[in-house]
């Protein structure tokens, strides 16, 4: 069995704000893994809604939905060996604060004291997830 997989990433309106896509898509590429598709999207209630469908119904959804609308997000489908796991860790805590220096959300990351963390970065958890996602960012890949 291959551990090749596929992830959707997501540079979130604050790092494509902050000018720092280049800097994420930098450390994904140094990592080894491949960019197969990256596209800078202007994201809409119908794709938003899909992709946190799980969150619907939870008080931080619709600001997290406007806070993903505020801006472009650079949307990236990443691939290699264990390439989910690897970018999660890559990426560091949800919490920018409590990140580890060496990650994205540690090094790069702030905590703007908001309700909806702006924590730069999303990564599929797992694979399902980053195949559900792919589906709904990239339909043709």
């Amino acid at each position: 069995m291959s551990d090749i997989q596929r992830t959707l990433i997501l540079v979130k309106p604050d790092g494509v704000r902050r000018g720092l896509a280049g800097e994420v898509l930098r450390r994904i590429e140094a990592k080894g893994y491949t960019l197969a598709a990256v596209e800078l999207r202007t994201a809409d209630d119908a794709l938003l809604g899909a992709h946190y469908e799980e969150h619907q119904g939870k008080p931080f959804f619709q600001p997290l939905v406007d806070f993903m609308k505020s801006g472009p997000v650079l949307a990236v489908v990443a691939e290699g060996h264990r390439v989910i796991e690897g970018f999660r860790s890559l990426a560091g805590s949800t919490e920018p604060t409590a990140a580890a220096p060496g990650t994205i959300r540690g090094d790069l990351g702030r905590d703007w004291g908001l309700a909806v963390v702006q924590n730069l970065v999303h990564g599929s958890d797992s694979p399902e997830s980053a195949e559900r996602e792919i589906g709904l960012w990239f339909p043709g890949l």
